[in-house]
C-alpha cells in the first residue's frame, strides 16, 4: 500500500513549506536558528497538519544530524534507551536529533529520562504538541527549550499546496486531471488550515471521481469535493485548547457587547457538537459576572434558556441559545456583583469579625440577658423603609464592597439608594 499523498509530497526544503511565514520567512527567528547550524532544544506547538513534523525532517538534513522519531502515544522509556545507545557511535557522529511527537502523552518520569542527555548536548530535542506546552510539558524540559507556536495555515497558502497536489497526481498517474472551477479554493477552505488534510482530500477526490473515457481528462467536480470534505473546516477538540479558545471568545464577545461575534462562536460550538447544557451554564455565570444588576433580567433569560434546552434538545435548542446569547451581548454591563463578592471574600480571609449585638438572633427567650438583638431598628417602621443603622462588623466598619455603576438598572438603584439615605431620619 502506498503512502498517503501528503507523505509522498512532503516538502524537502524550508522554502517549500506552506505557511508559517512568521517563523520561517526571510529574517525570521526560527529560520535563522536553523540556518546557523547551532540548534537548541525546541518545542513546536500548534494544530495538526501545519508542518511541525515536516520541519523536523528538514532541520535534520540541514544540520546533518541523525533523526530519530518517537511518538508520545506509543513510545516507552525503553525506546529512549535505544536512542541513547547510539550516542558516541559511528551511527551518530554529530549527535542525535530526537523528534518527539505528541510529547504531552509522555509522563513526568519519561520526560525526566531525557534531561541528562539534552543538558549535555548529546541529544537535541524537538518536541511537538497540539496542546498548550505550558500545561503539559514538564518544567525542567520547558526551561531548557525554546517554544515556537505554529499557526493554522490560511486558505490562500493552502491553495498552493492543493494545486501542487493535483499536478503531482497528474504526473504520477499519467492522466489529465481537471478540477472544476471552485474546487481548489473549496478544498483549501474546507480543511480548516490543515495542509495534510487538504492534500489527502485531493487524492480522495481523484480516487472517488468517475473513470474518464479513453483520451479524456478526469474531472473533479465541486459536488464531489464538498461531499468528501464536509465538516472538516472546523477545528474543535472538546478537551483541548481550541475548545477553551472558542469558549473564551464566546464569553468575551458577549461581555464586549458584540452580538454578531457571540452568535458566531455559539454556532462554532454547536456545529462541533458541544453540549448545549454546558453552553447554557456559561451564560448563566456571565449574566451575573458581567451584567449583574445593570439588567437583572439577564439572569432570568439565561436560567430560562438553560431549562429550555434540557427539555427541547437539538436542533431547536440552537434557537433558544441564540436568543439568550444575543440578549447577553446587548444587555447593559456591570461587574459590580463579581467585584463585590471578591472584595468581601478577601476581607473575610484577612479579618476576624463579630456580628454586631443588635443584629444577632433574638428569636428565643433570654436573648435580652445576653444583649442579643437589643437596639435593632426594624427598617419597615421608618419612612422609605430605611433607617440609618450599623450593619457591618465593628472591625471593618466603613468598608465598601458593592459599588453600583451608572449602567442600566443599576443607575436606578444608585439613585434610589442616594434618595433614601438623604431622606433618612
Amino acid at each position: 500500500m502506498s503512502a498517503p499523498l501528503a507523505d509522498r509530497l512532503r516538502p524537502q526544503a524550508l522554502d517549500e513549506i506552506v505557511g508559517q511565514k512568521h517563523l520561517l520567512g526571510e529574517g525570521k527567528p526560527l529560520r535563522n536558528i536553523i540556518l546557523s547550524g547551532e540548534l537548541p532544544n525546541l518545542v513546536f506547538y500548534g494544530p495538526s497538519g501545519v508542518g511541525k513534523t515536516t520541519l523536523a525532517g528538514i532541520i535534520a538534513r540541514t544540520t546533518n544530524r541523525r533523526l530519530h522519531r518517537l511518538n508520545g502515544t506509543t513510545a516507552s522509556t525503553a525506546d529512549i534507551r535505544d536512542v541513547v545507545a547510539e550516542l558516541d557511535t559511528f551511527a551518530a557522529p554529530n549527535g542525535i536529533l530526537l523528534y518527539l511527537d505528541e510529547i504531552q502523552y509522555f509522563n513526568k518520569k519519561q520526560q525526566q529520562s531525557l534531561l541528562e542527555y539534552i543538558e549535555n548536548g548529546k541529544i537535541t530535542l524537538i518536541a511537538s504538541t497540539t496542546e498548550n506546552p505550558y500545561f503539559y510539558i514538564y518544567n525542567a524540559i520547558l526551561s531548557r527549550s525554546t517554544v515556537f507556536e505554529f499557526k493554522v495555515v490560511e486558505p490562500a497558502e493552502i491553495e498552493r499546496a492543493v494545486q501542487r497536489a493535483f499536478i503531482y497526481l497528474e504526473e504520477e498517474r499519467g492522466e489529465r486531471i481537471v478540477p472544476e472551477e471552485g474546487v481548489i479554493p473549496y478544498i483549501a477552505q474546507a480543511c480548516g488550515g490543515d495542509v495534510r488534510k487538504s492534500i489527502n482530500a485531493v487524492e480522495l477526490c481523484v480516487l472517488a471521481s468517475p473513470m474518464p473515457a479513453p483520451g479524456e481528462a478526469r474531472v473533479i467536480t465541486l459536488a464531489h469535493a464538498k461531499e468528501l470534505s464536509q465538516r472538516s473546516a472546523l477545528r474543535y477538540d472538546r478537551a483541548g485548547d481550541e475548545h477553551y479558545d472558542i469558549l473564551s471568545a464566546f464569553q468575551k464577545s458577549m461581555r464586549g457587547s458584540d452580538p454578531d461575534a457571540a452568535v458566531y462562536y455559539l454556532a462554532k460550538m454547536l456545529y462541533a457538537g458541544e453540549d448545549v447544557k454546558f453552553i447554557a451554564r456559561r451564560m448563566m455565570i456571565l449574566a451575573s459576572e458581567d451584567i449583574g444588576n445593570a439588567d437583572p433580567q439577564a439572569l432570568v433569560v439565561a436560567t430560562a434558556a438553560a431549562q429550555a434546552v434540557e427539555r427541547v434538545g437539538m436542533p431547536e435548542s440552537q434557537i433558544i441559545l441564540s436568543q439568550a446569547a444575543a440578549y447577553m451581548a446587548c444587555a447593559p454591563k456591570s461587574n459590580a456583583a463579581v467585584n463585590a463578592i471578591f472584595a468581601a471574600m478577601d476581607s473575610v480571609k484577612r479579618t476576624r469579625t463579630t456580628v454586631p449585638a443588635h443584629l444577632q438572633d433574638a428569636h428565643y427567650g433570654g436573648h435580652e440577658k445576653l444583649g442579643h438583638g437589643i437596639g435593632y431598628k426594624y427598617a419597615h417602621d421608618y419612612p422609605n423603609h430605611y433607617v440609618k443603622q450599623q450593619y457591618l462588623p465593628d472591625e471593618i466598619q466603613g468598608e465598601k464592597f458593592y459599588e453600583l455603576s451608572d449602567m442600566g438598572y443599576e443607575k436606578k438603584l444608585k439613585e434610589h439608594m442616594k434618595f433614601i439615605k438623604e431622606h433618612a431620619d
